[in-house]
Protein backbone atom coordinates (compact mmCIF):
# COMPACT_ATOMS: atom_id res chain seq x y z
CA UNK A 1 0.00 0.00 0.00
CA UNK A 2 2.76 2.14 0.78
CA UNK A 3 5.46 2.89 -1.77
CA UNK A 4 9.06 1.81 -0.62
CA UNK A 5 11.12 4.18 1.57
CA UNK A 6 7.90 5.92 2.68
CA UNK A 7 9.65 6.18 6.14
CA UNK A 8 13.23 6.88 5.05
CA UNK A 9 14.60 9.17 7.83
CA UNK A 10 12.30 8.75 9.98
CA UNK A 11 12.64 7.40 13.75
CA UNK A 12 9.54 6.17 15.72
CA UNK A 13 8.85 4.82 19.22
CA UNK A 14 6.93 1.99 19.53
CA UNK A 15 5.81 0.92 23.39
CA UNK A 16 4.45 -2.70 23.50
CA UNK A 17 6.39 -2.85 20.68
CA UNK A 18 8.38 -6.44 21.70
CA UNK A 19 5.28 -8.62 20.73
CA UNK A 20 1.50 -8.95 18.53
CA UNK A 21 0.63 -5.66 16.61
CA UNK A 22 3.51 -3.92 18.30
CA UNK A 23 6.29 -6.15 16.63
CA UNK A 24 4.11 -6.08 13.25
CA UNK A 25 4.12 -2.44 13.34
CA UNK A 26 8.14 -1.71 14.12
CA UNK A 27 8.81 -4.52 11.21
CA UNK A 28 6.25 -2.40 8.57
CA UNK A 29 7.87 0.65 9.42
CA UNK A 30 11.23 -0.31 9.19
CA UNK A 31 10.98 -2.22 5.79
CA UNK A 32 9.36 1.38 4.57
CA UNK A 33 12.65 2.58 6.10
CA UNK A 34 12.03 3.79 9.42
CA UNK A 35 14.54 3.24 12.50
CA UNK A 36 12.49 1.56 15.15
CA UNK A 37 12.87 2.33 19.15
CA UNK A 38 10.89 -0.52 20.82
CA UNK A 39 9.66 0.12 24.30
CA UNK A 40 8.38 -2.21 27.08
CA UNK A 41 8.91 -2.77 30.68
CA UNK A 42 9.97 -6.55 30.13
CA UNK A 43 13.44 -6.41 28.39
CA UNK A 44 12.61 -10.07 27.92
CA UNK A 45 10.00 -8.79 25.03
CA UNK A 46 11.81 -6.27 23.53
CA UNK A 47 15.19 -7.05 23.16
CA UNK A 48 14.51 -10.35 20.94
CA UNK A 49 12.63 -8.56 18.69
CA UNK A 50 14.82 -5.78 18.19
CA UNK A 51 18.38 -8.31 17.60
CA UNK A 52 15.04 -9.85 14.97
CA UNK A 53 14.48 -6.86 13.11
CA UNK A 54 18.45 -5.55 13.30
CA UNK A 55 19.34 -9.31 11.52
CA UNK A 56 16.50 -8.26 8.90
CA UNK A 57 18.22 -5.20 8.33
CA UNK A 58 16.23 -2.50 10.14
CA UNK A 59 18.14 -0.37 12.90
CA UNK A 60 16.54 -1.26 15.95
CA UNK A 61 16.43 -0.25 19.50
CA UNK A 62 15.22 -2.00 22.77
CA UNK A 63 14.30 0.44 25.84
CA UNK A 64 12.80 -0.43 29.13
CA UNK A 65 10.52 1.37 29.69
CA UNK A 66 6.96 1.03 32.19
CA UNK A 67 4.73 3.97 30.75
CA UNK A 68 3.30 4.46 33.77
CA UNK A 69 6.58 6.70 35.27
CA UNK A 70 6.79 9.76 33.55
CA UNK A 71 10.83 9.48 34.45
CA UNK A 72 10.98 6.22 32.56
CA UNK A 73 8.75 7.61 29.00
CA UNK A 74 11.23 11.23 29.34
CA UNK A 75 14.28 8.78 29.12
CA UNK A 76 12.99 6.30 26.45
CA UNK A 77 13.01 9.70 24.44
CA UNK A 78 16.39 10.84 25.52
CA UNK A 79 17.18 7.16 24.34
CA UNK A 80 15.25 7.43 21.05
CA UNK A 81 17.50 10.95 20.51
CA UNK A 82 21.28 9.74 21.33
CA UNK A 83 20.89 6.84 19.14
CA UNK A 84 18.67 8.14 16.19
CA UNK A 85 19.67 11.50 16.48
CA UNK A 86 15.95 12.68 16.26
CA UNK A 87 12.49 11.79 16.49
CA UNK A 88 9.28 12.04 14.58
CA UNK A 89 6.73 8.74 15.12
CA UNK A 90 5.38 7.90 18.61
CA UNK A 91 2.68 4.70 18.22
CA UNK A 92 1.22 4.39 21.80
CA UNK A 93 0.40 0.45 21.74
CA UNK A 94 1.12 -0.53 25.42
CA UNK A 95 -2.03 -1.90 27.06
CA UNK A 96 -3.32 -4.25 29.21
CA UNK A 97 -6.60 -5.63 29.04
CA UNK A 98 -8.70 -9.37 29.36
CA UNK A 99 -12.38 -9.87 30.10
CA UNK A 100 -13.66 -9.51 33.78
CA UNK A 101 -17.51 -8.63 34.79
CA UNK A 102 -17.48 -5.35 36.57
CA UNK A 103 -18.85 -6.51 39.80
CA UNK A 104 -16.19 -9.33 39.79
CA UNK A 105 -13.20 -6.88 38.71
CA UNK A 106 -10.29 -7.11 41.35
CA UNK A 107 -10.17 -3.81 43.14
CA UNK A 108 -6.47 -3.11 41.53
CA UNK A 109 -7.63 -4.00 38.64
CA UNK A 110 -9.18 -0.80 36.84
CA UNK A 111 -6.65 1.08 38.81
CA UNK A 112 -4.04 -0.56 37.08
CA UNK A 113 -5.22 -0.46 33.54
CA UNK A 114 -6.00 2.82 33.64
CA UNK A 115 -2.85 3.37 34.61
CA UNK A 116 -0.86 1.65 31.70
CA UNK A 117 -3.40 2.25 29.30
CA UNK A 118 -4.16 5.87 29.66
CA UNK A 119 -1.84 7.63 32.03
CA UNK A 120 0.91 5.94 29.71
CA UNK A 121 -0.07 7.35 26.42
CA UNK A 122 -0.66 10.28 27.84
CA UNK A 123 3.20 10.29 30.01
CA UNK A 124 4.19 9.24 26.16
CA UNK A 125 2.63 12.37 24.43
CA UNK A 126 4.26 14.43 26.63
CA UNK A 127 7.50 13.27 26.50
CA UNK A 128 7.61 12.39 22.95
CA UNK A 129 5.19 16.05 22.22
CA UNK A 130 7.76 18.15 23.52
CA UNK A 131 10.94 16.50 21.89
CA UNK A 132 8.71 17.02 18.66
CA UNK A 133 7.74 20.74 19.45
CA UNK A 134 11.63 21.58 19.65
CA UNK A 135 12.19 19.68 16.20
CA UNK A 136 9.19 21.37 14.05
CA UNK A 137 6.50 18.50 14.31
CA UNK A 138 5.42 14.82 14.34
CA UNK A 139 2.91 12.36 14.22
CA UNK A 140 1.70 11.21 17.16
CA UNK A 141 -0.90 7.63 16.55
CA UNK A 142 -2.56 6.01 19.58
CA UNK A 143 -4.56 2.67 19.62
CA UNK A 144 -7.89 3.02 20.66
CA UNK A 145 -10.73 0.42 20.54
CA UNK A 146 -14.46 0.50 18.83
CA UNK A 147 -15.74 0.01 22.43
CA UNK A 148 -14.19 3.53 23.41
CA UNK A 149 -17.56 4.86 22.07
CA UNK A 150 -20.00 1.59 21.87
CA UNK A 151 -18.95 0.20 25.34
CA UNK A 152 -17.73 -3.48 26.10
CA UNK A 153 -19.46 -5.18 28.74
CA UNK A 154 -16.23 -7.24 30.62
CA UNK A 155 -13.76 -4.72 29.38
CA UNK A 156 -15.06 -1.54 31.58
CA UNK A 157 -11.61 -1.20 32.82
CA UNK A 158 -9.87 -1.17 29.02
CA UNK A 159 -13.29 0.87 27.50
CA UNK A 160 -12.92 3.37 30.07
CA UNK A 161 -9.31 3.63 29.15
CA UNK A 162 -9.49 3.47 25.65
CA UNK A 163 -12.33 5.64 25.47
CA UNK A 164 -9.88 8.50 27.58
CA UNK A 165 -7.36 7.97 24.67
CA UNK A 166 -9.70 8.66 22.31
CA UNK A 167 -10.32 12.06 24.38
CA UNK A 168 -6.84 12.53 24.81
CA UNK A 169 -5.97 12.17 20.53
CA UNK A 170 -8.98 14.40 19.88
CA UNK A 171 -7.44 16.98 21.84
CA UNK A 172 -4.11 17.25 21.72
CA UNK A 173 -4.43 17.30 18.03
CA UNK A 174 -6.04 20.46 18.09
CA UNK A 175 -4.04 21.61 20.94
CA UNK A 176 -0.53 20.83 19.36
CA UNK A 177 -1.81 21.20 15.56
CA UNK A 178 -0.28 24.96 15.48
CA UNK A 179 3.09 23.02 16.76
CA UNK A 180 3.13 20.83 13.86
CA UNK A 181 2.19 17.22 15.26
CA UNK A 182 -0.39 14.83 13.78
CA UNK A 183 -2.59 13.31 16.83
CA UNK A 184 -4.10 10.05 15.15
CA UNK A 185 -5.60 6.85 16.30
CA UNK A 186 -6.68 3.74 15.20
CA UNK A 187 -9.42 0.97 16.46
CA UNK A 188 -8.34 -2.32 15.62
CA UNK A 189 -10.81 -5.16 16.08
CA UNK A 190 -10.26 -8.53 16.54
CA UNK A 191 -6.84 -9.98 15.48
CA UNK A 192 -4.95 -13.42 15.99
CA UNK A 193 -2.37 -12.90 18.40
CA UNK A 194 -1.23 -15.43 21.60
CA UNK A 195 -1.45 -12.70 24.19
CA UNK A 196 -5.05 -11.72 22.80
CA UNK A 197 -6.15 -15.03 22.33
CA UNK A 198 -4.91 -16.30 25.66
CA UNK A 199 -6.88 -13.22 27.44
CA UNK A 200 -9.99 -12.89 25.00
CA UNK A 201 -11.33 -15.51 23.81
CA UNK A 202 -9.51 -18.41 25.26
CA UNK A 203 -12.11 -21.34 23.40
CA UNK A 204 -12.58 -22.22 20.43
CA UNK A 205 -15.79 -21.49 20.48
CA UNK A 206 -15.66 -18.38 21.93
CA UNK A 207 -13.44 -17.28 19.02
CA UNK A 208 -15.59 -18.10 16.96
CA UNK A 209 -18.63 -16.24 18.32
CA UNK A 210 -16.51 -13.26 18.05
CA UNK A 211 -15.90 -13.69 14.42
CA UNK A 212 -19.40 -14.87 13.33
CA UNK A 213 -20.31 -11.43 14.31
CA UNK A 214 -18.17 -9.79 12.18
CA UNK A 215 -19.87 -9.00 9.04
CA UNK A 216 -16.50 -9.24 6.73
CA UNK A 217 -16.42 -12.53 8.63
CA UNK A 218 -12.84 -13.23 9.78
CA UNK A 219 -10.40 -11.84 11.85
CA UNK A 220 -7.73 -8.81 10.95
CA UNK A 221 -4.67 -9.70 9.88
CA UNK A 222 -1.82 -8.21 12.11
CA UNK A 223 -0.32 -7.03 9.16
CA UNK A 224 -3.94 -5.35 7.67
CA UNK A 225 -3.68 -3.07 10.36
CA UNK A 226 0.31 -2.30 10.53
CA UNK A 227 -0.42 -0.98 7.17
CA UNK A 228 -3.04 1.39 8.24
CA UNK A 229 -0.71 2.41 11.12
CA UNK A 230 1.86 3.10 8.27
CA UNK A 231 -0.37 4.75 6.20
CA UNK A 232 -1.51 7.45 9.08
CA UNK A 233 2.17 8.37 9.66
CA UNK A 234 3.54 8.89 6.58
CA UNK A 235 3.07 12.10 4.72
CA UNK A 236 0.11 10.70 2.51
CA UNK A 237 -2.19 11.40 5.65
CA UNK A 238 -0.64 14.86 6.18
CA UNK A 239 -4.26 16.26 5.98
CA UNK A 240 -5.79 14.08 8.72
CA UNK A 241 -5.64 14.62 12.80
CA UNK A 242 -7.66 13.81 15.55
CA UNK A 243 -9.60 11.27 13.08
CA UNK A 244 -9.76 7.55 14.50
CA UNK A 245 -9.63 4.73 12.03
CA UNK A 246 -11.54 2.03 12.22
CA UNK A 247 -9.98 -1.55 11.12
CA UNK A 248 -12.41 -4.02 12.28
CA UNK A 249 -14.45 -5.64 9.36
CA UNK A 250 -17.21 -3.96 10.04
CA UNK A 251 -17.54 -5.22 13.56
CA UNK A 252 -18.79 -2.16 15.42
CA UNK A 253 -21.82 -2.00 13.18
CA UNK A 254 -23.01 -5.14 14.01
CA UNK A 255 -24.40 -8.07 11.66
CA UNK A 256 -28.70 -7.08 11.99
CA UNK A 257 -31.68 -8.89 10.94
CA UNK A 258 -30.14 -10.01 7.67
CA UNK A 259 -26.96 -11.29 8.90
CA UNK A 260 -28.07 -14.94 8.52
CA UNK A 261 -28.34 -16.18 5.36
CA UNK A 262 -31.64 -16.53 3.99
CA UNK A 263 -33.03 -20.37 3.43
CA UNK A 264 -34.39 -19.85 0.32
CA UNK A 265 -33.54 -18.18 -2.69
CA UNK A 266 -35.42 -14.49 -3.09
CA UNK A 267 -37.92 -14.86 -5.49
CA UNK A 268 -37.59 -13.31 -8.92
CA UNK A 269 -39.83 -10.59 -9.51
CA UNK A 270 -40.65 -9.88 -13.09
CA UNK A 271 -41.63 -6.71 -13.99
CA UNK A 272 -44.37 -6.62 -16.12
CA UNK A 273 -44.58 -4.64 -19.23
CA UNK A 274 -47.37 -1.43 -19.59
CA UNK A 275 -49.23 -1.47 -22.73
CA UNK A 276 -48.44 1.54 -24.61
CA UNK A 277 -50.90 4.31 -24.94
CA UNK A 278 -52.34 5.08 -28.62
CA UNK A 279 -50.14 8.06 -28.85
CA UNK A 280 -46.78 6.87 -27.17
CA UNK A 281 -44.21 5.88 -29.67
CA UNK A 282 -43.23 2.59 -29.36
CA UNK A 283 -39.84 2.98 -30.89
Amino acid sequence: MSPERTLRSRVAIITGGGTGLGRDVARQFGRLGASVVLASRDPAHIEPAASELAAEGIPALAVTTDVRDHHQTRRMVRAAIERFGRLDILVNNAAGNFIRPAERLPETAFANVVDIVLNGTFNCCRAAGREMMARGGGVILNIAATYAWTGGPGTVHSAASKAGVLALTRTLAVEWASRGIRVVAIAPGPFDSRGAADRLWPSEELKEKVRRAIPLGRFARREEVARACAFLVSDAAAYITGECLTIDGGGWLGRGVLAEEPSQPPPVIKRRRRPLAEDEDSG
